[in-house]
C-alpha cells in the first residue's frame, strides 16, 4: 500500500484536496473516478508522515526524488477537543442516517488540521476497502485511544454507533474540562514562581556584584547573611554552566527512574501520600476511573474488557495495580466493590456507591455519580489550593526580598555607624 496526497477537480467544478491509502496510481484514479473527481495533481508519500515523493502534475514528475516535507503538518497536534469535536459531527451525521463512508467523506473536507485529516482520510479509505470501523481507527492508537476503538466496537456490534459517538464525545470534552480546570488553575502560580526566581538570579549575578566589590574596596567585617548572599551570587555567576548541567542531569536521572517499573509504582505511592497533593492526585484518578467505567458499560463494552480499558487510564501505578487485581477477582466470580474495599486505596464512599450499584443493577448510573461528585470535589479542591499558593507565594517572595534588602542593608548600616563613631 502507498499513501497519496491528490488535489483533483469535483463535478462541480470545486477544487477538492486529500489523502488515499491505494496500492498505486491507476487505483487511486480509479478511487477518485468512482467519488466523480478529476485527479489534477497528486504526490506519493510514507504512511508515517515521513518523506514524500515526486510531486506529479499533469502526467510528468517535477521534482524527481526530491522530498517536500509539511511543515506545518509536523508543527501541529491532535488535540482531544479535536477528536471530540470530530466525533460530534460524526454521530449527528449517523443520527441523520448519512452512511458512515459519506459522513467521514464530509468531515474529512472539513477538518483544518492537517494530522487529523490525513489519519481520517486513511480510516475512511480502509472504510471503501470493507474494514470495520472500529479496525480502521485502531490503526492509529496514538490518535483514537483502547477506549476509543472498544466503544466503537461496542457501537457496531449493538447497532448503536450514532449513540456510542455522542457518549464519546461527551466523555472526551468532560476529561479536557477536568484537564484545563486543573492547568488553568495552576497557571497563574507557576508563572509568578518562575518570574520570582528570574529576578532574584538577576539581581544575584548583576546587581549583587558590583556592591560586593564596594565593600571589599572598604575592607569591613560582613555580616553572616551578606556572606551568604556573596556566596550565592558568586555561585550564580562563576560556575552557571556546571549548574544547569548538573539540574538537566540530576532531572534526567529522576525521570528515567520515575519511568522504570519499579521507579514508577514507588513515586505513584509517594504522590498519594503527600499531604493535600495526595488528595487531589487520588481524586483525579478516581473520577477518571468512574466515568470512563460508566461510559464503557453504558456503551455495551464487557465488564472485563472494561476494567482492562480502565487500567490504563488512570494514571497511577498503585490505584492501577488495585484494578487489575478487581478483574482477576472478577473474573473468578467476585464483585468490583470488594476488591476495591479491600485495597484500602479507594475510599468507602466509593466503594460503598459501587456496590449499591451492582446489587440494584444500576451500577453505570452509580459510576457517573461518583464521578461528577469527584469532579466537583476536584474542581473545589484546585481552586482552594490556587487560594493558598498565592499567599504563600507573596509570602515567599517578601522573604526573598527582606533577606537581598538585609543582606546589602546591614553592612552599610555597620559602615555608617562606625564612620560616625
Amino acid at each position: 500500500m502507498a499513501v497519496f496526497e491528490y488535489t483533483g477537480k469535483s463535478a462541480g467544478g470545486k477544487t477538492v484536496k486529500g489523502v488515499l491509502d491505494v496500492d498505486n496510481v491507476r487505483a487511486l484514479k480509479a478511487a477518485l473516478r468512482r467519488d466523480k473527481i478529476f485527479l489534477t495533481e497528486y504526490k506519493q508519500t510514507s504512511a508515517k508522515g515521513g518523506k514524500r515523493g515526486a510531486k506529479v502534475k499533469g502526467g510528468k514528475a517535477q521534482s524527481a526524488g526530491s522530498a517536500d516535507v509539511d511543515f506545518q503538518e509536523l508543527l501541529t497536534r491532535i488535540s482531544p477537543m479535536d477528536i471530540a469535536e470530530m466525533t460530534r459531527q460524526l454521530a449527528t451525521l449517523q443520527k441523520a442516517g448519512v452512511p458512515l463512508v459519506d459522513g467521514m467523506t464530509a468531515i474529512v473536507e472539513q477538518t483544518e488540521n492537517p494530522k487529523l485529516k490525513r489519519v481520517l482520510s486513511e480510516v475512511r479509505t480502509d472504510l471503501n476497502e470493507g474494514t470495520a470501523f472500529s479496525r480502521a481507527l485502531a490503526k492509529h492508537p496514538k490518535v483514537f485511544d483502547q477506549t476509543y476503538s472498544n466503544m466503537v466496537r461496542a457501537g457496531e456490534s449493538s447497532g448503536n454507533l450514532d449513540i456510542v459517538l455522542q457518549r464519546l464525545a461527551d466523555f472526551t470534552e468532560s476529561q479536557v474540562r477536568l484537564q484545563n480546570k486543573i492547568i488553568g488553575a495552576l497557571t497563574y502560580p507557576v508563572i509568578m514562581l518562575i518570574i520570582s526566581l528570574f529576578i532574584v538570579a538577576a539581581m544575584m549575578v548583576l546587581v549583587v556584584p558590583k556592591i560586593t566589590i564596594m565593600f571589599e574596596d572598604l575592607g569591613a567585617d560582613l555580616p553572616f547573611i551578606t556572606k551568604m548572599l556573596i556566596f550565592f551570587s558568586d555561585l550564580l555567576s562563576n560556575w552557571w554552566p556546571l549548574l544547569i548541567l548538573l539540574g538537566v542531569g540530576a532531572f534526567t536521572l529522576f525521570d528515567r527512574w520515575r519511568r522504570s517499573e519499579d521507579g514508577s509504582v514507588k513515586w505513584d505511592r509517594f504522590l498519594l501520600k503527600v499531604p493535600v497533593l495526595g488528595d487531589l492526585v487520588r481524586k483525579i484518578a478516581i473520577a477518571r476511573f468512574a466515568r470512563t467505567l460508566a461510559t464503557l458499560l453504558s456503551s455495551g463494552v464487557p465488564l472485563l474488557s472494561a476494567m482492562e480499558i480502565v487500567e490504563t487510564v488512570v494514571s497511577n501505578k498503585v490505584l492501577a495495580a488495585v484494578l487489575a487485581e478487581a478483574r482477576v477477582a472478577i473474573r473468578e466470580g467476585d464483585t468490583i466493590s470488594g476488591p476495591l474495599k479491600r485495597s484500602e486505596e479507594f475510599p468507602p464512599m466509593v466503594t460503598h456507591m459501587v456496590a449499591i450499584g451492582e446489587r440494584s443493577g444500576e451500577l453505570e448510573n452509580m459510576l457517573k455519580n461518583v464521578s461528577e461528585s469527584y469532579e466537583n470535589q476536584v474542581d473545589t479542591r484546585v481552586n482552594a489550593l490556587t487560594s493558598i499558593l498565592e499567599p504563600i507565594m507573596i509570602v515567599g517572595m517578601g522573604i526573598m526580598v527582606a533577606f537581598l534588602v538585609a543582606a546589602i542593608l546591614l553592612p552599610m548600616m555597620q559602615l555608617t555607624s562606625a564612620v560616625s563613631g
